[in-house]
């Protein structure tokens, strides 16, 4: 009884280790396609980046699935990383996309999503000055700040000037 349990217990850790080291049946490994900005517009530029296909490895991007075509990624001096670049078509739809790379050398095949939006979702960040009607020194345009000081310093004279009158007792 003993010897079949260590027949069924072997078998079972030789069956459990050649799943572990058995590559998957599409080619893909454990790279990634890295796809940046993960969110866009349409007209928008996207790069992409994977360090699947090696330190000389380039390979071959398609974006098809978004309307962009083929892109090819180059190998790239920073870590090992394989770059390319392609731009989203204005027709593009929103919805998510998947974008495939194969590496040049062995086949290997990595994919990426994009998420194409009708927004842009960076935050706006107001610019130019707010219009209170008060006007300010750092305004827009200079000369009308200055034609808007000078027309009170004339007011304020005139009335300092009726005011002394009326006190004087000369009327108006």
């Amino acid at each position: 009884m003993r010897r079949i349990a260590r027949l069924l217990t072997g078998t079972a850790l030789a069956v459990a280790a050649a799943a572990l080291t058995a590559a998957p049946a599409h080619g893909g490994g454990t790279g990634s396609l890295d796809v940046y900005p993960s969110s866009v517009v349409p007209g928008g530029s996207v790069s992409v980046n994977t360090t699947a296909c090696g330190a000389d490895g380039a390979a071959a991007g398609d974006a098809s699935a978004v309307g962009a075509g083929q892109f090819t990624l180059a190998p790239s001096s920073h870590e090992g990383n394989a770059i390319g670049q392609f731009r989203v078509p204005p027709s593009a739809q929103p919805g998510t996309y998947e974008i495939v790379a194969r590496c040049s050398g062995g086949g290997r095949e990595v994919r990426g999503d994009l998420v194409v939006t009708l927004t842009s979702v960076r935050p706006a960040h107001p610019r130019g000055s707010v219009k209170t009607g008060v006007g300010g020194a750092l305004g827009p345009d200079p000369v009308q700040t200055a034609a808007g000081v000078a027309a009170l310093a004339v007011a304020a004279a005139g009335g300092t000037w009726l005011l002394h009158r009326r006190a004087r007792g000369d009327g108006i």
